[in-house]
C-alpha cells in the first residue's frame, strides 16, 4: 500500500500515476473527439487538468491502497461512423498512450546513462505508464481491453461477451483483494512479463 512507501517515494509517485491517469482518459477523448464524437469536448474533458478528470474516491484510492482511477471519459457511439470498431479505436487510445509516454520516458533513461536522481524519477515515470498500459489491456470490464475484446468476440461468441460484462467488474475487484489479503497477485503475475518486456523495450533494464 502506498502510505506504507517512504515520503519520497510518495512525493513523486502520486503525481506521476495522477498524470498518466489523466493522459489516459485524455487521450480516450481525443480519440473520440477525432472519430466524430464531441461528447467529451462539450463536457470539458478534452484537457489535461487533473480536476477534469479525477475522480475523489479513485484518487484515495490511490493514496491507500495503490490502485486507483479516474473519471471515464464519457463516449457516445451514435456519433460514431463505425460503432464497433470505432469503440475498439477509443479503448486502445488509453492504454497506446500510456506506452507513448513510457516510450518518451525510456528514450531519456538512455540519454541520462542510467545513473542520479533525475534517471530514478524517470525509471519510476516508466515503469508506471507501462504498468497501466498493460494493466487496462486485461480484458475484463470495466478495463480497456475488454471493450477490444468485446469488439473482436461480439459476432463470435456473443455469450462470453454477455457474461465478462455481467460479471467482470466483481471477478477484477475479486482478483484485487485477493492479491491484497494473500500477498500473491494473480493479476500482477501475468502483468509482469509484459512490463519487463516494455522496460527492457524502452529503457533496456
Amino acid at each position: 500500500m502506498l502510505f506504507r512507501l517512504p515520503p519520497e517515494v510518495l512525493v513523486l509517485l502520486i503525481p506521476v500515476l495522477l498524470f498518466a491517469l489523466v493522459f489516459h482518459e485524455f487521450s480516450h477523448g481525443w480519440v473520440a473527439y477525432k472519430l466524430g464524437d464531441p461528447t467529451a469536448k462539450n463536457q470539458g474533458r478534452l484537457t489535461l487538468n487533473p480536476l477534469s478528470h479525477l475522480d475523489p474516491f479513485g484518487s484515495m484510492m490511490i493514496l491507500f491502497v495503490g490502485f486507483g482511477w479516474a473519471k471515464p471519459v464519457p463516449v457516445d457511439s451514435r456519433y460514431l461512423a463505425n460503432p464497433r470498431k470505432d469503440m475498439m479505436k477509443i479503448a486502445f487510445a488509453g492504454p497506446a498512450s500510456n506506452l507513448l509516454l513510457a516510450l518518451v520516458g525510456g528514450i531519456l533513461i538512455r540519454l541520462t546513462g542510467y545513473a542520479g536522481p533525475l534517471t530514478s524519477m524517470l525509471i519510476l515515470f516508466t515503469q508506471i505508464n507501462i504498468s497501466l498500459a498493460v494493466f487496462n489491456m486485461i480484458p475484463i470490464p470495466p478495463l480497456d481491453g475488454s471493450q477490444i475484446f468485446s469488439g473482436i468476440m461480439i459476432r463470435r461468441n456473443p455469450q462470453l461477451v454477455m457474461q465478462l460484462q455481467m460479471y467482470g467488474p466483481q471477478i477484477l475487484m475479486g482478483l484485487i483483494l485477493f492479491g491484497m489479503f494473500t500477498g500473491v497477485s494473480i493479476i500482477w503475475a501475468f502483468m509482469r512479463p509484459f512490463v519487463n518486456f516494455f522496460m527492457f523495450l524502452f529503457a533496456g533494464m
